[in-house]
């Protein structure tokens, strides 16, 4: 017996002492290649060990069963908590389960380690021992072993290096390298922190490669499709690199592998790496109307164009991108991972940068906005991503759906990212939990204040507590139609709940300052500190100016607003009161970017309206095209205002109205037939919709499925109002629901916008 037991333990060490051997060899062994042996052979024992000559990882068949298929069907792509078949075969004999001990070794990462779980050893015996990955033998042939294998719902996701260890009872012990798979989240896995259980939502959330941006303003609320391309070739692999490129890899990469298990910290990861501000990331920002050393944010119609661009580049940031490129290419990156993500579209969205629930804005007597000192803003729309996980981090109740925000904005523990923040603590206003939540919040529900700067003083005007936080908006499950989740993020405005709810979020956001000994002393902490309004006066909505003043003004176009038409609206005034009103007001109209930042005003004028008690009056306007056209923004949006004032109350009322001016949309027809592998005729009608030549014109198209990459058309000069057609000959190469994307720009204009939905048949 003790003779036995020696002869055991000398084999264990040799066993440890082949890994060690295995984990110093680098080189790969590719997927269908015969495994490189790297052996030891036991001196006192004849050589007749089981000899590995071929691995068959299946990869067809698993990545159908993994939903990875769309990425490849010749490399392995599985996903955790999931079991998956390889068939090993032997050289010199069949498996035998009494004489042979198989031990297959998982690693990922540049140092894997047992300890942290970027290794695993697992036993075909079932003997596993610690580790939670899991080997069991499927069919034992003559010559072949088909074994199935499944990673922990837990494990770290990315790139691995299957191993294979095998102990002959009378034979040596040799080690071989298998080949290489990818590990991917799993939201079908109901014990994944990433599990969704509505297969509805898993295809739009994790596999549909398409969809639409919602952009506009809230009165014009515009669908802006989008490429997300996530199952493109080549895309898994600029999302690991993109990983490993991130600030926390390069400080301690075997940290970071072993924390790539959790959603949370993987999402965060990748929010900071979309924006290039810390490292660098995917994309530059711009909100500076300059784009001649790279692309406008307009221009862009999919991600797959601007990560293939970031990879080839050799990871230099790609110029330009805006919240809803950032929030696009999130979206493609977390899809391709696995996690369920979707873009969402916030009208009138908060910008708070000193964190105290009030966005202050201010306007000069011409009723023109300004420039705000503090950097607050009211965005027209501001784009974020929503992802799925599990918030075991935090109370009951709070996982689900969390807010991301990939658009550097703020910093968040010394980096530019946002989230995840759970969209329910949003609502319910628990803004102290982790991640940003209190951002977040101010996002959807600050209140808004005007002041009128005028004669070196400010002049509060009003606090408006419903302008933050419109038609939030985001792409309904399996149809083009847009869907409102406004009440996920806060209850109805004005109720009471919502008031409540705000009262809360101020007295936490007050408590943590009190906290803080640099913020303590803020003379602007609160929005009671800056409009002398008590607590109680958050219970209610505030009195607009037109209660007080008993004058009501509003703007009303007359015309639907295309681009170079002249814009036709009209000012309507109201006499609420009994007695006679003698109004003086300015009007103005300026450019604004989507951010919110004023451009210079291009057109004002000046109206005396005397009112008889209740009587209403219109006064009719029109700016030319002539006159708003040199100083139009990529966003195409005009703001136009109206201060009003009477000669004897020194109250002013305010109104304005943001217009966006839209375009005639491309046409896309489908010639014939959409098949896999066969040609298809595509036709695309463009026109230009001013009155006036337009050069440099460039028609971008593409499709995952459709296009292998970007096509770019080079169209040229296009004549006032004049309409084209090009015909595009394309062979589809990926079955099912496909959408066409295009862009057509120019020297006047960036983003004339069309798409079109494809059904391509597998076969005729």
């Amino acid at each position: 017996m003790d003779s036995v037991f020696l002869t055991w333990k000398l084999r264990l060490r040799e066993v440890k002492f082949l890994s060690q051997v295995c984990t110093a060899n680098k080189w790969w062994a590719g997927l269908g290649k015969a495994p490189q042996p790297c052996s030891f052979i036991c001196p006192w024992v004849p050589v007749a060990g089981l000899e590995v000559a071929l691995t068959d990882f299946q990869s067809a068949w698993n990545n159908v069963q993994h939903h990875t298929d769309e990425i490849s069907s010749d490399r392995l792509l599985v996903r955790r908590g999931q079991a998956f078949n390889i068939t090993l075969y032997f050289r010199n004999r069949g498996f035998q389960p009494g004489l042979d001990n198989i031990i297959f070794v998982a690693e990922t990462g540049p140092l894997p380690d047992l300890s942290n779980g970027t290794r695993a050893l697992f036993s075909l015996t079932g003997h596993h021992g610690p580790s939670p990955w899991i080997a069991s033998l499927e069919t034992n042939g003559a010559s072949s072993l088909e074994v199935i294998l499944c990673a922990p719902p837990v494990a770290a996701v990315g790139r691995y290096l299957l191993k294979v260890h095998i102990d002959s009872f009378q034979g040596s012990v040799k080690a071989y390298q298998l080949g290489e798979f990818i590990l991917l989240f799993n939201p079908w896995c109901p014990e994944d922190s990433v599990y969704l259980d509505s297969e509805p939502q898993r295809q739009e959330y994790v596999v549909n490669d398409y969809g639409f941006i919602y952009q506009g303003n809230k009165n014009w609320i515009l669908p802006c499709p989008w490429n997300y391309g996530q199952f493109e070739d080549t895309i898994i692999d600029i999302c690991l690199e993109l990983l490993d490129k991130s600030l926390n890899f390069q400080i301690d990469p075997a940290t970071d592998c072993a924390l790539r298990g959790s959603p949370i910290y993987i999402s965060r990861v990748v929010c900071a790496m979309i924006n290039s501000n810390d490292d660098n990331g995917v994309l530059n920002g711009n909100w500076s109307e300059n784009y001649l050393d790279g692309i406008n944010p307009a221009e862009w119609t999919g991600s797959v164009a601007i990560l293939k661009q970031w990879h080839a580049t050799g990871c230099q940031p790609v110029r330009y991108g805006q919240c809803w490129v950032f929030a696009a290419i999130m979206c493609t990156v977390m899809r391709c991972l696995g996690i369920p993500t979707r873009v969402i579209t916030n009208f009138d969205s908060g910008h708070d940068t000193d964190g105290n629930l009030i966005i202050d804005e201010y306007y000069d007597n011409t009723g023109r906005i300004l420039e705000n000192k503090k950097k607050d803003s009211v965005w027209n729309f501001h784009v974020w991503n929503e992802c799925w996980m599990a918030r075991k981090d935090l109370p009951p109740g709070y996982g689900g759906w969390q807010v991301l925000d990939a658009t550097p904005q703020e910093m968040s523990n010394g980096l530019y990212c946002c989230g995840p923040a759970s969209v329910k603590a949003i609502k319910e206003g628990e803004v102290e939990l982790n991640y940003d939540t209190a951002f977040a919040f101010s996002m959807v529900n600050a209140d808004c204040m005007s002041w009128l700067v005028y004669g070196g003083k400010e002049q509060k005007i009003h606090r408006d507590t419903n302008t933050v936080g419109n038609f939030i908006s985001t792409k309904s499950i399996q149809s083009d139609e847009r869907d409102d989740i406004t009440e996920n993020y806060k209850y109805i405005e004005g109720s009471p709940q919502e008031r409540e709810v705000f009262l809360k979020a101020l007295q936490k956001l007050k408590a943590g300052r009190s906290e803080d000994p640099h913020q303590a002393d803020s003379q602007h902490s609160t929005p009671e500190a800056q409009s002398g309004d008590g607590l109680w006066r958050l219970h209610t909505p505030s009195l607009r100016p037109s209660d007080i003043f008993q004058v009501s003004l509003k703007f009303q176009l007359l015309d639907p607003p295309h681009m170079g038409q002249d814009i036709n609206f009209v000012l309507l005034a109201l006499n609420m009161s009994l007695q006679f009103k003698d109004l003086k007001v300015n009007l103005s109209a300026q450019s604004l970017l989507h951010d919110g930042s004023p451009l210079l005003p291009f057109w004002q004028d000046i109206a005396f309206i005397t009112l008889s008690p209740e009587e209403a009056k219109t006064h009719c306007y029109r700016i030319p095209y002539s006159q708003y056209s040199q100083y139009l923004s990529t966003d195409k949006l005009i703001r136009i205002s109206a201060l009003g004032e009477e000669k004897s109350s020194p109250e002013k009322i305010l109104v304005n109205k943001i217009i966006t001016l839209a375009y005639a949309g491309i046409i896309i027809n489908v010639l014939g037939a959409a098949v896999v592998n066969q040609p298809l005729s595509i036709q695309v009608l463009f026109s230009n919709p001013l009155s006036e030549h337009v050069e440099d014109c460039v028609l971008t198209v593409e499709g995952s499925g459709l296009f292998k990459k970007q096509q770019r058309v080079l169209i040229g000069v296009l004549e006032p109002q004049h309409r084209a057609s090009i015909i595009l000959e394309i062979v589809p190469f990926k079955s099912g629901q496909r959408q066409i994307q295009v862009n057509l720009r120019s020297n006047k204009f960036k983003d004339i916008k069309g798409y079109r939905n494809v059904y391509v048949d597998l076969r005729l």
